[in-house]
């Protein structure tokens, strides 16, 4: 298990001001509890046995994560569902609207970086922290006196990881951008899109969640790994346009392969070919069809009761429309039920295209517990992979509000109560208390 330890350092006294509150503490305080006890009935929210928190590959682990968009909190919850303490650092004076939807199994500490004494109070929660993830565009922290070079001075310790779109070097280094952006910028988003139309980019999955958020997260168990042979901390520069670059290897290596030879949209694999398709059925669904391999196309034409022997060379590149063409009419005429009734069970690489609302309810998502639900009945993925031993135990309780955990995380790092009374009244922290309901 990975120990989540500060710097060492001189004991710090309690009656130093807000003005002083950079100065590393020297030790480290309980973890908070009660984070993973989620709601009752846990078999109905979470199939199978359910591993105490204490078992899970992160504890141990606490993590700064300074509120942001998509990515960051991405990041920060995947460590959450492993274990990680996680502290969700927003910004104050506070927003109407909370844009984090990501923060299961966070807590949440309302703080005003721009204030020197807000500055101070993070420097003081980074001495005992493993990790910081920062979502600004390069520059910001080092204006705010907390970048790198100031935090791991302090605790040589500390996993830096800095999750931006282009960077913290190069011409876009301190540019505005979005996934996008960072799609186009990748190479990626030139692959993407059916034949005759623009590039299309695949929602925001790409270069902020995938690129981004979960390469950061790589980033961070590696670098926490690599700890505990060196001691020693590190900067993580998680660049979303290199993290949707690294995710297409695949593409720029199998250049040579033929695979992408022909013009977007005409190739095997990016909606060309009849076989790797999506069809609709005549209840308006669709199905997803992935027949590649000579022997699962075989059955795909067998379940459409189509003669193979009248039928082009399955790689004829020159029947593909035509091909695709007489697929959709044939799936046309029969509901995704039955479609599905004739490929259940088969290789034919044929499958339902599910909504959001019946993915939980298929039979092998139910099977596999795949999905959960929290107290709020909301329905989200359950944390993946998943682990033999130490498996991801996500809370079912609902996102934290903005500052529900201020007083409670700043006593837990040290800080005393006349201090968070000071710190409150010079409105460098917010509290938000949960309102009950009536």
């Amino acid at each position: 298990m990975l120990k989540g330890r500060g710097v060492r350092g001189t004991a710090r006294s309690s009656q130093d001001t807000p003005g002083n509150l950079g100065r590393c503490a020297g030790h480290r305080n309980r973890r908070g509890s009660g984070d993973r006890e989620g709601g009752g009935g846990g078999e109905d929210r979470y199939l199978g046995a359910r591993q105490p928190a204490a078992a899970m590959a992160l504890s141990g682990v606490r993590v700064l994560e300074l509120a942001g968009l998509a990515p960051a909190p991405l990041c920060g919850m995947i460590l959450a569902d492993f274990g990680a303490q996680v502290v969700r650092v927003d910004r104050t004076p506070r927003s109407a609207v909370a844009t984090d939807v990501q923060g299961r199994g966070k807590r949440s500490l309302a703080l005003n970086l721009k204030r020197p004494a807000g500055s101070a109070v993070l420097r003081r929660l980074c001495c005992q922290a493993d990790v910081l993830i920062e979502p600004f565009r390069h520059g910001v922290m080092e204006k705010l006196g907390l970048g790198p070079e100031v935090l791991l001075q302090e605790n040589p310790r500390l996993i830096y990881a800095r999750l931006t779109g282009f960077g913290q070097s190069g011409q876009y280094a301190k540019s505005a951008g979005h996934d996008i952006n960072y799609l186009a910028l990748s190479g990626v988003l030139s692959k993407l899109g059916r034949k005759d139309e623009n590039p299309y980019a695949p929602a925001n999955l790409l270069a902020d969640f995938a690129g981004g958020g979960v390469l950061c997260a790589m980033g961070i168990v590696t670098a926490l790994y690599e700890r505990t042979k060196s001691g020693k901390g590190q900067i993580i520069d998680a660049s979303m346009v290199e993290g949707a670059a690294y995710l297409s290897s695949f593409l720029w290596k199998s250049q040579n392969l033929g695979l992408w030879n022909r013009p977007r949209g005409e190739n095997l694999l990016d909606s060309g070919a009849p076989f790797y398709e999506t069809y609709k059925t005549s209840d308006g669904k669709f199905m997803a069809v992935g027949a590649i391999e000579p022997q699962f196309y075989e059955q795909l034409i067998k379940g459409l009761r189509l003669d193979s022997d009248k039928l082009p060379s399955q790689l004829s590149f020159s029947d593909w429309p035509k091909m695709k063409e007489k697929f959709a009419s044939i799936f046309a005429q029969k509901t995704q039920a039955e479609w599905c009734s004739i490929f259940d069970g088969t290789d034919a690489c044929v499958t339902p295209v599910l909504s959001f609302d019946e993915v939980a309810s298929h039979q092998h998502n139910k099977q596999r517990s795949s999905f959960i639900k929290n107290d709020q009945e909301e329905i989200s993925p359950r944390p993946a992979p998943l682990l033999s031993r130490t498996p991801a135990v996500p809370s079912f309780k609902r996102d934290p509000f903005i500052g529900e955990h201020t007083e409670e995380i700043l006593l837990e790092y040290g800080f005393t109560k006349q201090e968070i009374a000071k710190l409150s009244s010079d409105k460098v922290i917010e509290f938000s208390e949960p309102k009950a309901n009536l």
